[in-house]
């Protein structure tokens, strides 16, 4: 699994660059209201799953498919907002992929310890993480 979520997490900026590339004047000109709209939209979303789980489903009950945990649509976004900012897109993307695999290890070895300690709250911080990216994007 950290292998197969560090690869996906590579190749999304990448491909969400090379669609970046193809409408880079529009995007370099609007890149911080296009990257505070990206990130605010997926963390937004993160906080309002947390707060609104459908009754009887819990996040430990959710099916994760193949395609659910390969494919990034944030991971595919933040290319974009690579293309914006033109950023190397291989090094930042490498490091990405990386970082994704480590913190899997981790986060795999974390959850068999303390299991859904932190449900919910992990959810809301990590979106409020990526709403305060986006507006630092959007103001600086």
């Amino acid at each position: 699994m950290p292998l197969a979520f560090g690869f996906f997490q590579f190749l999304m900026p990448v491909v969400g660059f090379v669609l970046g590339q193809l409408v880079s004047d529009f995007i370099t000109q609007y890149a911080g209201i296009i990257t505070f709209a990206i990130l605010g939209f997926i963390g937004g979303k993160m906080i309002w799953d947390a707060f609104h789980e459908e009754e009887g489903e819990e996040a430990s009950e959710q099916t994760l498919t193949m395609p659910v945990l390969l494919f990034s649509i944030d991971a595919l976004a933040v290319g974009v907002s690579f293309a914006a900012l033109e950023v190397n897109v291989l090094t930042s993307s490498g490091i990405i992929g990386i970082t994704t695999a480590l913190t899997c290890i981790v986060a795999l070895i974390i959850g068999k310890r303390f299991g859904n300690a932190l449900g919910e709250k992990a959810t809301i911080i990590g979106g409020a993480v990526l709403i305060l990216i986006g507006l630092k994007s959007l103001l600086l």
